[in-house]
Protein backbone atom coordinates (compact mmCIF):
# COMPACT_ATOMS: atom_id res chain seq x y z
CA UNK A 1 0.00 0.00 0.00
CA UNK A 2 1.07 3.26 -1.05
CA UNK A 3 2.03 5.90 1.66
CA UNK A 4 -0.14 8.75 1.90
CA UNK A 5 0.72 12.39 2.29
CA UNK A 6 -1.37 15.26 3.29
CA UNK A 7 -0.34 18.29 1.13
CA UNK A 8 -1.85 21.15 2.32
CA UNK A 9 -1.70 24.37 0.00
CA UNK A 10 -1.10 27.89 1.57
CA UNK A 11 -0.52 29.61 -1.75
CA UNK A 12 -2.88 32.23 -1.17
CA UNK A 13 -1.95 32.62 2.41
CA UNK A 14 1.97 32.89 1.79
CA UNK A 15 1.43 33.81 -1.36
CA UNK A 16 -0.17 37.03 -0.20
CA UNK A 17 2.98 38.14 1.25
CA UNK A 18 4.65 38.21 -2.32
CA UNK A 19 2.02 40.80 -3.41
CA UNK A 20 1.63 42.40 -0.30
CA UNK A 21 -1.02 40.85 0.93
CA UNK A 22 -3.20 42.51 -2.38
CA UNK A 23 -5.16 39.21 -2.88
CA UNK A 24 -8.76 39.68 -4.60
CA UNK A 25 -12.08 37.70 -4.20
CA UNK A 26 -11.52 36.85 -7.76
CA UNK A 27 -8.07 35.38 -6.99
CA UNK A 28 -9.36 33.49 -4.27
CA UNK A 29 -12.39 32.43 -6.13
CA UNK A 30 -10.60 31.10 -8.80
CA UNK A 31 -8.13 29.26 -7.13
CA UNK A 32 -10.14 27.24 -4.87
CA UNK A 33 -12.29 26.58 -7.78
CA UNK A 34 -9.41 25.13 -9.69
CA UNK A 35 -8.00 23.42 -6.22
CA UNK A 36 -11.20 21.64 -5.67
CA UNK A 37 -10.91 19.94 -9.22
CA UNK A 38 -7.32 18.96 -8.59
CA UNK A 39 -8.32 17.11 -5.09
CA UNK A 40 -6.33 19.13 -2.98
CA UNK A 41 -7.10 18.11 1.02
CA UNK A 42 -6.65 21.43 2.05
CA UNK A 43 -6.63 24.81 0.80
CA UNK A 44 -4.76 27.96 3.50
CA UNK A 45 -6.03 31.37 2.47
CA UNK A 46 -5.70 34.95 4.11
CA UNK A 47 -2.96 37.16 5.61
CA UNK A 48 0.41 36.06 5.01
CA UNK A 49 0.58 36.28 8.98
CA UNK A 50 -3.03 35.26 9.46
CA UNK A 51 -6.00 36.33 10.26
CA UNK A 52 -6.14 39.22 12.88
CA UNK A 53 -2.92 40.15 11.25
CA UNK A 54 -3.98 43.17 8.51
CA UNK A 55 -1.59 46.19 9.86
CA UNK A 56 -0.24 49.25 8.92
CA UNK A 57 3.31 47.85 10.39
CA UNK A 58 2.63 44.27 8.47
CA UNK A 59 0.62 45.27 6.17
CA UNK A 60 -3.15 46.12 4.89
CA UNK A 61 -4.77 43.12 3.65
CA UNK A 62 -6.73 44.13 0.35
CA UNK A 63 -9.66 42.20 1.96
CA UNK A 64 -11.18 41.51 5.66
CA UNK A 65 -10.57 38.13 6.95
CA UNK A 66 -14.73 37.38 6.66
CA UNK A 67 -14.51 38.59 2.72
CA UNK A 68 -11.23 36.21 1.86
CA UNK A 69 -13.20 32.67 3.50
CA UNK A 70 -16.19 33.53 2.10
CA UNK A 71 -14.66 33.90 -1.62
CA UNK A 72 -12.72 30.57 -1.08
CA UNK A 73 -15.42 28.68 0.78
CA UNK A 74 -17.99 29.35 -1.52
CA UNK A 75 -15.97 26.96 -4.25
CA UNK A 76 -15.34 24.09 -1.73
CA UNK A 77 -17.08 21.13 -1.46
CA UNK A 78 -14.36 18.24 -0.69
CA UNK A 79 -11.02 20.96 -0.36
CA UNK A 80 -11.21 21.68 3.35
CA UNK A 81 -10.31 25.75 4.44
CA UNK A 82 -7.69 26.48 6.60
CA UNK A 83 -6.90 29.67 8.37
CA UNK A 84 -3.40 30.82 10.12
CA UNK A 85 -3.62 32.02 13.19
CA UNK A 86 -0.95 33.46 15.19
CA UNK A 87 -2.12 34.40 19.24
CA UNK A 88 -1.38 37.99 20.44
CA UNK A 89 -2.52 38.96 16.56
CA UNK A 90 -5.42 36.31 16.31
CA UNK A 91 -8.07 36.52 19.01
CA UNK A 92 -10.43 34.28 19.73
CA UNK A 93 -13.68 36.29 19.64
CA UNK A 94 -12.33 38.09 17.04
CA UNK A 95 -11.20 36.16 14.72
CA UNK A 96 -11.59 32.31 15.50
CA UNK A 97 -15.39 32.32 16.38
CA UNK A 98 -16.74 34.08 12.69
CA UNK A 99 -14.36 31.55 11.20
CA UNK A 100 -16.04 28.70 12.48
CA UNK A 101 -19.39 30.48 12.51
CA UNK A 102 -18.37 30.66 8.13
CA UNK A 103 -17.44 26.97 7.74
CA UNK A 104 -13.92 26.93 8.43
CA UNK A 105 -12.61 23.53 9.19
CA UNK A 106 -9.29 23.61 9.93
CA UNK A 107 -7.12 25.60 11.47
CA UNK A 108 -3.44 25.98 12.04
CA UNK A 109 -2.51 27.51 15.70
CA UNK A 110 1.30 29.11 15.18
CA UNK A 111 3.77 30.52 17.75
CA UNK A 112 7.84 31.06 17.65
CA UNK A 113 9.29 27.42 17.54
CA UNK A 114 9.64 28.02 21.77
CA UNK A 115 6.51 29.60 22.43
CA UNK A 116 4.09 26.32 21.54
CA UNK A 117 2.48 27.92 25.64
CA UNK A 118 1.12 30.81 23.65
CA UNK A 119 -1.19 28.64 21.69
CA UNK A 120 -3.09 26.65 24.29
CA UNK A 121 -6.10 28.68 24.42
CA UNK A 122 -6.39 29.18 21.31
CA UNK A 123 -5.62 25.42 20.20
CA UNK A 124 -7.82 24.27 22.81
CA UNK A 125 -10.75 26.49 21.49
CA UNK A 126 -10.43 24.74 18.31
CA UNK A 127 -10.50 21.29 19.41
CA UNK A 128 -13.29 21.47 21.98
CA UNK A 129 -15.49 23.34 18.82
CA UNK A 130 -15.03 19.55 17.00
CA UNK A 131 -12.56 21.22 14.37
CA UNK A 132 -9.17 20.26 13.05
CA UNK A 133 -6.20 21.99 14.86
CA UNK A 134 -2.95 21.74 13.59
CA UNK A 135 0.49 23.47 15.39
CA UNK A 136 2.66 24.76 13.62
CA UNK A 137 6.32 26.21 14.97
CA UNK A 138 8.03 29.10 12.82
CA UNK A 139 11.64 29.48 12.76
CA UNK A 140 12.12 26.14 13.27
CA UNK A 141 16.20 25.94 12.85
CA UNK A 142 16.54 28.01 15.74
CA UNK A 143 15.84 25.47 18.07
CA UNK A 144 16.96 22.10 18.87
CA UNK A 145 15.58 18.69 17.98
CA UNK A 146 14.97 18.15 22.07
CA UNK A 147 13.43 21.81 22.12
CA UNK A 148 11.19 20.73 19.04
CA UNK A 149 9.79 17.77 20.64
CA UNK A 150 9.05 19.65 24.12
CA UNK A 151 6.92 22.13 22.57
CA UNK A 152 5.17 19.53 19.81
CA UNK A 153 4.30 17.85 22.93
CA UNK A 154 2.76 20.74 24.78
CA UNK A 155 1.15 21.16 21.22
CA UNK A 156 -0.15 17.48 21.45
CA UNK A 157 -1.78 18.30 24.68
CA UNK A 158 -3.51 21.00 23.89
CA UNK A 159 -5.38 19.32 21.19
CA UNK A 160 -3.08 19.49 17.76
CA UNK A 161 -3.77 16.98 15.69
CA UNK A 162 -0.61 17.32 14.09
CA UNK A 163 2.53 19.83 13.98
CA UNK A 164 4.16 21.20 11.14
CA UNK A 165 8.14 22.91 11.64
CA UNK A 166 8.20 25.67 9.45
CA UNK A 167 11.31 26.21 8.07
CA UNK A 168 10.60 30.44 7.83
CA UNK A 169 13.71 31.37 6.62
CA UNK A 170 14.95 28.71 4.13
CA UNK A 171 18.04 28.84 6.36
CA UNK A 172 17.62 24.32 6.83
CA UNK A 173 19.68 21.88 4.87
CA UNK A 174 18.27 17.91 3.96
CA UNK A 175 20.82 16.60 6.88
CA UNK A 176 19.50 18.99 9.46
CA UNK A 177 15.71 18.32 8.02
CA UNK A 178 16.13 14.47 8.01
CA UNK A 179 17.47 14.64 11.85
CA UNK A 180 14.74 16.81 13.43
CA UNK A 181 11.99 15.20 11.26
CA UNK A 182 13.25 11.57 12.30
CA UNK A 183 13.86 12.41 15.88
CA UNK A 184 10.21 14.08 16.19
CA UNK A 185 8.29 11.54 14.33
CA UNK A 186 9.95 8.10 16.32
CA UNK A 187 8.67 9.96 19.35
CA UNK A 188 5.20 11.60 19.03
CA UNK A 189 1.85 9.96 18.47
CA UNK A 190 0.38 12.75 16.13
CA UNK A 191 1.53 13.41 12.73
CA UNK A 192 4.83 15.43 12.04
CA UNK A 193 4.31 18.04 9.10
CA UNK A 194 7.32 20.45 7.28
CA UNK A 195 6.92 23.81 5.24
CA UNK A 196 9.73 25.16 3.38
CA UNK A 197 11.33 27.85 2.27
CA UNK A 198 13.61 27.92 -0.61
CA UNK A 199 16.41 30.85 -0.15
CA UNK A 200 18.60 28.49 -0.72
CA UNK A 201 17.53 26.61 -3.46
CA UNK A 202 16.72 23.16 -1.02
CA UNK A 203 12.71 23.70 -0.23
CA UNK A 204 11.86 20.74 -2.19
CA UNK A 205 14.96 18.52 -1.28
CA UNK A 206 13.73 19.49 2.23
CA UNK A 207 10.63 18.22 1.59
CA UNK A 208 11.41 15.02 0.52
CA UNK A 209 13.78 14.50 3.06
CA UNK A 210 11.14 15.17 5.37
CA UNK A 211 8.88 12.96 4.17
CA UNK A 212 11.76 10.31 3.82
CA UNK A 213 12.42 10.87 7.24
CA UNK A 214 8.52 10.49 8.80
CA UNK A 215 6.76 13.78 7.83
CA UNK A 216 3.33 12.68 6.55
CA UNK A 217 1.74 16.71 6.09
CA UNK A 218 4.15 19.01 3.57
CA UNK A 219 3.26 22.70 2.43
CA UNK A 220 3.70 23.42 -0.77
CA UNK A 221 2.67 26.22 -3.15
CA UNK A 222 1.42 27.28 -6.73
CA UNK A 223 4.75 27.73 -8.87
CA UNK A 224 6.58 28.12 -5.05
CA UNK A 225 4.35 31.48 -4.70
CA UNK A 226 5.39 32.20 -1.41
CA UNK A 227 7.28 34.93 0.76
CA UNK A 228 10.76 35.91 0.06
CA UNK A 229 12.38 33.15 -2.70
CA UNK A 230 9.22 31.24 -2.29
CA UNK A 231 8.24 27.50 -1.16
CA UNK A 232 8.47 24.11 -2.27
CA UNK A 233 6.81 24.03 -5.58
CA UNK A 234 2.96 22.34 -5.24
CA UNK A 235 2.49 20.49 -8.80
CA UNK A 236 6.50 19.50 -8.90
CA UNK A 237 6.09 18.14 -5.20
CA UNK A 238 3.35 16.04 -6.49
CA UNK A 239 4.78 15.25 -9.81
CA UNK A 240 7.69 13.13 -7.81
CA UNK A 241 5.58 11.70 -4.95
CA UNK A 242 3.57 10.36 -7.70
CA UNK A 243 6.90 9.16 -9.36
CA UNK A 244 8.56 8.11 -5.57
CA UNK A 245 5.15 6.06 -5.30
CA UNK A 246 3.32 8.17 -2.30
CA UNK A 247 -0.09 8.66 -2.39
CA UNK A 248 -0.84 12.52 -2.58
CA UNK A 249 -4.86 11.93 -3.54
CA UNK A 250 -3.94 14.64 -5.86
CA UNK A 251 -4.95 14.98 -9.48
CA UNK A 252 -1.62 15.90 -11.90
CA UNK A 253 -3.51 17.30 -14.61
CA UNK A 254 -5.37 19.42 -12.36
CA UNK A 255 -3.12 20.62 -10.18
CA UNK A 256 -0.77 21.99 -13.43
CA UNK A 257 -4.06 23.37 -14.65
CA UNK A 258 -4.19 24.89 -10.87
CA UNK A 259 -0.61 25.99 -11.13
CA UNK A 260 -1.07 27.71 -14.84
CA UNK A 261 -3.88 29.54 -13.74
CA UNK A 262 -2.06 31.04 -10.65
CA UNK A 263 0.59 32.25 -12.75
CA UNK A 264 -1.59 33.92 -15.29
CA UNK A 265 -4.34 35.33 -12.43
CA UNK A 266 -1.84 36.74 -9.32
CA UNK A 267 1.89 35.25 -9.50
CA UNK A 268 3.10 38.66 -11.16
CA UNK A 269 6.25 37.61 -10.18
CA UNK A 270 7.76 34.67 -9.97
CA UNK A 271 9.82 33.13 -7.11
CA UNK A 272 13.55 33.54 -7.52
CA UNK A 273 16.16 33.14 -5.40
CA UNK A 274 17.76 36.78 -5.67
CA UNK A 275 20.36 38.44 -3.27
CA UNK A 276 18.47 39.30 -0.41
CA UNK A 277 16.17 35.65 -0.68
CA UNK A 278 20.05 34.20 -0.28
CA UNK A 279 21.40 36.57 2.83
CA UNK A 280 18.31 35.72 4.66
CA UNK A 281 18.19 32.00 4.31
CA UNK A 282 22.27 32.21 5.22
CA UNK A 283 21.33 34.50 8.43
CA UNK A 284 18.03 32.94 9.39
CA UNK A 285 16.11 36.23 8.57
CA UNK A 286 12.05 35.71 8.70
CA UNK A 287 11.27 35.21 4.86
CA UNK A 288 8.12 37.50 5.76
CA UNK A 289 10.35 40.37 6.16
CA UNK A 290 11.90 40.37 2.30
CA UNK A 291 9.44 43.41 1.14
CA UNK A 292 10.01 45.18 4.27
CA UNK A 293 13.62 44.99 4.12
CA UNK A 294 13.73 45.76 0.33
CA UNK A 295 11.76 49.07 1.06
CA UNK A 296 13.24 50.32 4.16
CA UNK A 297 16.81 49.55 2.84
CA UNK A 298 15.78 51.65 -0.03
CA UNK A 299 14.54 54.50 1.77
CA UNK A 300 17.70 54.45 4.10
CA UNK A 301 20.05 53.56 0.98
CA UNK A 302 21.43 50.67 3.51
CA UNK A 303 23.05 47.65 2.33
CA UNK A 304 20.30 44.91 2.56
CA UNK A 305 22.90 42.80 3.72
CA UNK A 306 24.03 44.80 6.78
CA UNK A 307 20.57 44.63 7.64
CA UNK A 308 20.17 41.30 7.79
CA UNK A 309 23.54 40.12 9.50
CA UNK A 310 22.14 42.64 12.32
CA UNK A 311 18.80 41.48 12.31
CA UNK A 312 20.47 37.51 12.99
CA UNK A 313 22.44 38.91 15.90
CA UNK A 314 19.30 40.14 17.09
CA UNK A 315 17.74 36.53 16.83
CA UNK A 316 14.40 38.32 15.27
CA UNK A 317 11.22 36.48 14.94
CA UNK A 318 8.05 36.90 12.84
CA UNK A 319 5.96 39.99 13.92
CA UNK A 320 9.26 41.87 14.66
CA UNK A 321 9.47 44.34 11.60
CA UNK A 322 9.80 46.93 13.17
CA UNK A 323 13.42 46.10 14.00
CA UNK A 324 14.08 46.55 10.25
CA UNK A 325 13.59 50.16 10.48
CA UNK A 326 15.64 50.43 13.88
CA UNK A 327 18.52 48.85 12.34
CA UNK A 328 18.36 50.75 9.34
CA UNK A 329 18.38 54.07 11.02
CA UNK A 330 21.01 52.63 13.20
CA UNK A 331 23.47 51.91 10.31
CA UNK A 332 23.10 55.35 8.63
CA UNK A 333 23.56 57.64 12.02
CA UNK A 334 26.77 54.99 11.96
CA UNK A 335 27.93 56.13 8.54
CA UNK A 336 27.41 59.32 8.88
CA UNK A 337 29.20 59.52 12.33
CA UNK A 338 25.94 60.88 14.06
Amino acid sequence: MKKKILILDPTLRDGSHAISHQVTEQHLSLYAEAVEKAKVPILEIGHGLGVGASSLQIGRSLLSDRTMIQAAINKLKNTKLCIFAIPGMATINKDLKPALDLGVEVFRIASHCTEADLTQKHMEFISKSGKTAFGSLMMSHMATKETLLEECKKMESYGAKGVTLMDTSGASLPELVKEKISYLADRLSIPIGFHAHNNLGLALANSIAAIEAGATIVDATARGFGAGAGNTQLEVLVSILEKLGYDTGIDLYKILDAAELAEREFIKKLPTINNLGLVMGLTGVCSAFSKHIENIAKEYNVDIRDICFELENRKTVAGQEDLIFEIAQKITQKKHNI
